[in-house]
């Protein structure tokens, strides 16, 4: 299949004058999970990043440290798997003419990875549509979140850009990123498989003054609550048009998420500011209605996974493979009438597959979870109202010391991010540092960041704040962030230990508060290792977790559960 839809993309190089095509796995809208996954349609790769470059005789695909292994299982016997730096001013071969759509890359892009050794050709029509175009799009309409919900209104939030344009001296904020345009005008969709996304753009200026770019189609329920005039929507088609209005107004368009085609358009009418989108920092403060649902929504999650824990362990007898855990642990979230649908695709690796950091069983492919093997799960959900993500690493027979050890350590990075000080580790590189502090004692580290932050009923994975080596920002009051230290042994078995937290004050200072409720197995915790600050840590949280859901547990459920005190 996929070496058939290779030779009918080379077929078409002659066409349009072009050595190769570049692909990347963002859609038109920039999303982490793409509606439309061209990247999977060329390579087969299901990770949620990379590039693939299709030559006329090679083929490559640039992956991150999380996604190696995963790439050389699903698309190594087409593409030669590089890593994602090698992008940067990539030299596959020196002066190749590579062809792109512009509406899925940016000019920042561009430069940074190929313009410095290669010519680049603007093809309008994308290729791979040309070769493949069965995706399952949906097309309900967008809906709104009312204040209660939410905690505030979006006159008020369009008020801040207003304000934010004014004091930068600009006319208009051209919002190219969906999620952004959700936070802006408190409303959601059906746009991602994995987020309540609504894809769509807007045009806002210093005078409160919207435009919103999308389908009438999708607009029927935001024009009957009053959230949009007819008036104020400009169906894409017709976006060239519209532009026709205006004449040297300065506009600031965000560099991460704005294609070259709409940076292209609005450079004709106005006076380009490239910057990042203020809605970014703005969505990344939780206010406290937000935290409120927040905090709801795990106690339901927790609930579901500390279920689905006892089941495993305890309950289960029959050999179950990798993807029957997924849909069991699923189950036990859709008993909840506000649970939605999955956050991310779920991780569930046993073994060899746990070490295969985004791994993803399917029916076929799924092992069966072996009674020695230590089992890797990394899951969440999207509920009215609020967004989860929680990794567990679980054991069901006796595990050997090597492994204990690691995973102490592990966890021993996962207490220190909790209980860190952030009046002196403001921002997500200094509490990078605490959490692989103790692998790094023995040589060992792991590819991925240690954390990434979280939206309120929006993307799992959002910025700008970050627990990473390179992420400067300041951790601020009211952002949610996810505590993820793992250890990766290639062949042999998978680590990681992930809990959600939100920043709160208290006295005056800031701290890290759990979100996530759900036990850590303590088969696999060497106690020994563990310093009193650190056993007292894992003491408080078991007991927190257990007077929060123990009430929703049956009787069995619940004294296994008082087992972690």
């Amino acid at each position: 299949m996929i070496e058939k839809r290779i030779k009918l993309l080379r077929s078409k190089f002659k066409n349009f004058a072009i050595d190769g095509y570049v692909i990347p796995k963002n859609d038109e809208f920039f999303s982490e999970y793409a509606s439309k996954d061209r990247l999977k349609t060329i390579s087969n790769f299901t990770g949620s990043a990379g590039f693939a470059i299709i030559l006329k005789k090679k083929n490559y695909l640039f992956v991150d440290g999380r996604y190696t292994l995963q790439a050389k299982i699903e698309s190594g016997r087409q593409f030669k798997i590089k890593k994602y730096d090698k992008i940067i001013n990539c030299r596959l071969v020196k002066n190749l003419t590579l062809g792109i759509d512009p509406k899925i890359f940016t000019s920042d892009l561009l430069l940074k990875c190929f313009k410095k050794y290669n010519k680049i050709k603007i093809i309008e029509k994308n290729l791979i549509d040309t070769i493949y175009n069965n995706y399952s799009l949906k097309s309900k309409p967008f809906f709104s979140l009312n204040k209660n919900i939410i905690g505030e209104s979006h006159l008020i939030k369009m008020k801040k850009i207003s304000s934010f344009l004014k004091k930068n001296k600009k006319n208009f904020l051209f919002v190219s990123a969906p999620e952004n345009v959700a936070w802006l005008l408190n409303i959601r969709g059906f746009d991602n498989p994995n987020s309540p996304i609504p894809n769509c753009r807007l045009l806002i200026n210093d005078k409160n003054k919207i435009y919103l770019i999308s389908e009438l189609a999708k607009l029927k329920k935001l024009i009957k609550d009053k959230k949009i005039k007819k008036d104020q929507i400009i169906e894409p088609k017709k976006i060239g048009i519209f532009l026709n209005k205006f004449r040297n107004k300065k506009i600031i368009i965000d560099k991460k998420s704005c294609s070259i085609f709409y940076e292209n358009l609005l450079k004709k009418k106005f006076q380009i500011y490239k910057k990042e989108d203020p809605i970014y920092f703005l969505k990344s403060i939780k206010n406290k209605q937000e935290i409120k649902n927040m905090i709801n929504s795990h106690i339901s999650d927790g609930i579901a996974l500390s279920k689905f824990l006892y089941w495993i362990q305890k309950v289960n007898k029959n050999k179950i493979t990798e993807y029957d855990a997924q849909n069991k642990l699923e189950s036990f979230r859709k008993k909840n009438k506000d649970y939605l649908f999955p956050s991310f695709n779920t991780i569930a690796g046993s073994g060899s597959n746990g070490a295969i950091v985004h791994y993803r069983a399917t029916k076929k492919s799924a092992k069966i979870i072996k009674n020695k093997d230590i089992f890797l799960c990394d899951s969440g959900g999207q509920y009215r109202y609020g967004t989860t993500d929680v990794t567990r690493t679980i054991c069901f027979s006796k595990p050997n010391d090597n492994i204990k050890n690691i995973f102490t350590k592990v966890l021993k990075g996962h207490i220190a991010v909790a209980s860190v000080d952030l009046s002196k580790y403001s921002d997500g590189k200094s509490i990078d540092v605490l959490a692989r502090k103790y692998l790094k004692l023995e040589g060992l580290d792991y590819e991925h960041g240690t954390g990434h932050g979280v939206g309120f009923f929006l993307n799992v994975h959002e910025g700008p704040q970050a627990i990473s080596k390179f992420n400067k920002i300041k951790i601020r009051e009211g952002m949610i962030i996810s505590n993820e230290p793992g250890y990766y042994k290639k062949g042999k078995f998978g680590i990681r230990i992930e809990n959600l937290v939100y920043v709160k004050k208290h006295k005056k200072k800031l701290m890290f508060e759990n979100l996530t409720l759900a036990p850590i197995d303590k088969n696999l915790i060497n106690s020994k290792r563990l310093s009193k600050k650190e056993k007292e840590y894992l003491f408080k949280y078991h007991l927190n977790v257990y007077l929060k859901i123990s009430k929703y547990l049956t009787k069995p459920e619940k004294k296994w559960l008082a087992g972690f005190i």
